[in-house]
């Protein structure tokens, strides 16, 4: 039996497009240069260990958020170094030290906490050049430890990091250039200061995805790449500024449920938002926002059948959505429904669904529930 006619809902994530992506962000970088595959939050969506093991053999490192997700990979057999990036629980670091996984290390808290241990794992120390979220400033403030306290502690406890970044705030803005420039001179007065104090064997990374099409000078040793590995563009308009192209890697299919016909007039759902103008015909799919479709797609929603747009009418469910199926001709039950992707010359991207809903692709993507099966083709 096909597995995918027992399934309601899945997703299907297109090998070739990851392996493209890979290489059109290898043609920006100089060959020496690594790239991290970010995958946190199960790859954006895409499936955490199906994603890194498919893209193992194309990229140098892998970024995760969590030490959860660094030994997931490592249970499942993922060699490649792994780096979380965001916060880890002191209890967890010595999961990180038995497994090789790399630790972000932002406040003087964690490093001294890092002292006391006798298997240390290696670390990465994120400097603050104005995203103003993790990281050590680079001068002292009354308030906020900077740089030369950090070197104080790491040559105290001898403790040599693996690796020295930043992040960001607004690469993907072409509206802000000043402020990425002035993050990027910041980094390397970091960088210096680093080499000035003893510490000259590490990797420095800055540029994430829109910092790695739009700001050569922020590539340094290493590019983390994270929405374009799977195919998306970072911010509306940057594929015009840039002369790769990125092949969006995830379809989302659903099923026709039900179907029947309604007269004109005719409440349509919960709180009786909608109503018919004409005699429609309806179709029942069986996605809601338990599944990630966005209650905010309630009356303004499209879903793809034999290559038609049809409307969600009324509100988005925890399980179902009602779609106008009234100009879709020989519709049947069981046939597919595309949530995201194409259908005959038709497309919905995350970005489309996006805009309807005032948010942006990263979060359409990352909030596909994690229990919908992906099947990698």
């Amino acid at each position: 039996m096909n597995l995918k006619s027992t399934l309601r809902t899945w997703i299907e994530v297109d090998k070739k497009a990851i392996f493209h992506n890979i290489s059109e962000f290898r043609k920006l970088i100089k060959p020496q240069i690594k790239l991290m595959a970010v995958i946190k939050s199960n790859a954006y969506g895409h499936g955490l260990v199906d994603f890194a093991k498919t893209a193992e053999n194309k990229v140098d490192w892998f970024g995760v958020d969590s030490i959860t997700e660094g030994l997931k990979l490592r249970q499942k057999g993922l060699k490649k170094p792994i780096l979380v990036l965001g916060y880890t629980l002191p209890s967890r670091i010595g999961d990180a030290a038995q497994n090789n996984i790399r630790l972000t290390v932002s406040t003087l808290d964690a490093l001294k906490h890092l002292a006391t241990l006798k298997n240390r794992p290696k670390i990465h120390l994120k400097i603050d050049t104005g995203m103003h979220r993790q990281g050590f400033f680079l001068k002292d403030l009354p308030v906020q430890a900077g740089l030369p306290q950090v070197i104080k502690l790491l040559k105290q406890f001898k403790i040599f990091p693996e690796g020295l970044y930043t992040h960001l705030a607004a690469a993907k803005d072409r509206l802000y250039p000043y402020y990425s420039f002035k993050q990027i001179e910041d980094f390397k007065k970091a960088d210096e200061f680093f080499k000035k104090s003893g510490f000259t064997e590490y990797l420095r990374h800055a540029a994430a995805s829109a910092g790695t099409i739009l700001y050569p000078e922020a590539h340094f040793d290493m590019v983390r790449v994270g929405i374009g590995c799977y195919g998306m563009y970072p911010t509306k308009n940057l594929d015009v500024q840039t002369d790769i192209k990125l092949k969006p890697a995830l379809t989302w299919k659903s099923m026709i449920g039900e179907i029947k016909n309604v007269p004109k007039n005719a409440y349509i759902g919960y709180d009786l938002t909608e109503k018919t103008l004409k005699p429609s015909r309806l179709a029942i799919v069986p996605i809601g926002y338990w599944h990630g479709f966005d209650r905010g797609l309630s009356n303004c929603g499209e879903v793809l059948i034999k290559g038609a747009r049809c409307k969600v009418l009324g509100r988005v469910n925890m399980d179902m959505i009602v779609i106008d199926v009234s100009n879709v001709r020989n519709i049947k039950i069981n046939d597919e429904a595309v949530i995201l992707g194409s259908s005959g010359k038709e497309t919905i991207t995350a970005e489309d669904m996006a805009m309807k809903i005032d948010t942006i692709n990263y979060e359409i993507v990352t909030r596909i529930n994690p229990l919908i099966k992906r099947f990698y083709v």
